[in-house]
């Protein structure tokens, strides 16, 4: 397979492509995937998973074009990790990819079946979307992943991913395209815009003629700005402001080493936490060592009045901390009296992305999961498992924080919907 060894921003290319022409390849070429059996879909994305670890090289050197215009432009830390590629992050895409590969086929599978007393036989069954849109800044892995996706439920994908990452973008879609064309099929359904200027986004989320469904999976600003100028249905997979809750009857060293994996294992992602509530009659304990863990990692912590009072030379947290997705290694801390002003507190604050309780009561982990408004709720574990490869979904698409379709790590199944098959003889509607 050959690959170009230089790619240019859309800006100096001549011939770039307008958000509507992409948007129409795709849609005119979606009947590749749909038409895809399972055998060839497995057997292309495994070729894809090899295809990014011989091509590594590749990858990484337009990768590190991405992060040297990043690091010129003055990209804050959290959005060149979420940029930046590595020989292991590589490695992890390219298992996702596997991962995925091992999952049943959603396409075909009878949801439902049944006859009714004048003879017609009804089936209920999964099928592809068609045409889905993804909307992302950063993170060059969604690339892979969507494509992935795409191909396993059938579907033909347009991406818009963001300056900042075009030359990773490109590279990742190239790799997998040259893939496509060495089994000669035609690899216009998976199309990245080549126009990624901030007008292109208003065009993209209108164009109805030719998507399904668009999937916005980025900042607060970003999934906002889509939801309130879409006209193609879109599932907001909202910013996350998680919480882990330590409850009185927690067991202390699963507390601390809980939180320190939320917030310090990957900072710059959704599922790290930003608050932690802490149950005051523990908090001359627990604090003190939450303080030594965490400031040796490099957390500033935030607190409230009640833990400024304790931990005297941190930041007094401000309304705005609250709402805040750091992404960052920063952490604000509130002291609550009760179970019931942790869950009110969450409720005000939370982002219906991730929540947690750290307890061994049992009555204080059932009324937790049950009052807590969320798309995914963890009792004694880290907020960090809220992602479909976690879940055994191999690669995921983003997290929905909506309730209707999809909600939480959405993975092959997410990306279908159904139609009903009516098998008659001859019946005539009386």
């Amino acid at each position: 397979m050959v690959f170009r060894q230089e790619l240019y921003l859309h800006q100096n290319r001549i011939s770039m492509k307008t958000v509507k022409e992409q948007c129409k390849l795709s849609y005119d070429a979606r009947l590749v995937p749909q038409q895809m059996p399972t055998d060839l879909k497995n057997n292309l994305l495994t070729d894809i998973s090899k295809a990014l670890t011989t091509q590594s090289n590749f990858i990484i050197n337009e990768n590190k074009k991405d992060i040297k215009n990043g690091i010129e432009s003055k990209l804050s830390s959290a959005l060149l990790d979420r940029l930046l590629l590595t020989e292991e992050r590589l490695s992890q895409m390219a298992q996702s990819i596997l991962d995925i590969v091992s999952l049943e086929d959603p396409i075909g599978t009878i949801l439902a079946e049944w006859t009714r007393p004048n003879g017609l036989h009804i089936k209920k069954i999964r099928v592809p979307l068609g045409v889905f849109g993804m909307i992302y800044e950063a993170r060059p892995n969604v690339t892979a992943d969507a494509i992935a996706i795409a191909i396993k439920t059938g579907n033909a994908v347009v991406l818009r991913g963001s300056a900042s990452a075009y030359h990773s973008n490109s590279a990742i879609t190239e790799t997998i395209k040259a893939v496509l064309e060495a089994r000669d099929l035609n690899p216009n359904f998976i199309q990245l815009l080549e126009d990624v200027s901030r007008d292109s986004v208003k065009d993209f989320v209108q164009m109805t003629d030719y998507l399904s469904l668009v999937i916005p999976r980025g900042s607060s600003q970003l999934i906002q700005h889509v939801v309130n100028t879409a006209t193609v249905p879109c599932i907001e997979t909202g910013a996350g402001v998680c919480h882990i809750y330590v409850d009185k009857d927690a067991n202390l060293d699963k507390a601390l080493a809980i939180i320190d994996n939320a917030k310090t294992q990957r900072p710059s992602v959704c599922n790290s936490c930003e608050t932690v509530l802490i149950h005051e009659s523990i908090a001359n304990i627990i604090l003190p060592k939450l303080d030594t863990l965490l400031t040796t990692k490099g957390v500033e912590l935030r607190g409230c009045e009640k833990t400024t009072h304790i931990l005297t030379r941190i930041k007094t947290a401000t309304d705005i901390d609250w709402d805040t997705e750091y992404n960052d290694l920063i952490l604000s801390i509130r002291l609550v009296s009760s179970l019931n002003e942790a869950l009110d507190h969450i409720a005000k604050h939370g982002t219906m992305h991730s929540e947690s309780i750290i307890s061994n009561n049992p009555d204080a982990l059932e009324t937790f999961v049950q009052s807590v408004d969320a798309s995914t709720v963890f009792t004694n574990a880290s907020t960090r498992f809220a992602d479909g490869g976690e879940f055994g979904f191999g690669a995921e698409i983003g997290i929905s924080t909506q309730k209707l379709h999809a909600r939480g790590p959405m993975g092959i199944n997410e990306l279908t919907t159904y139609k009903y098959i009516v098998t008659g003889d001859g019946q005539i509607r009386p």
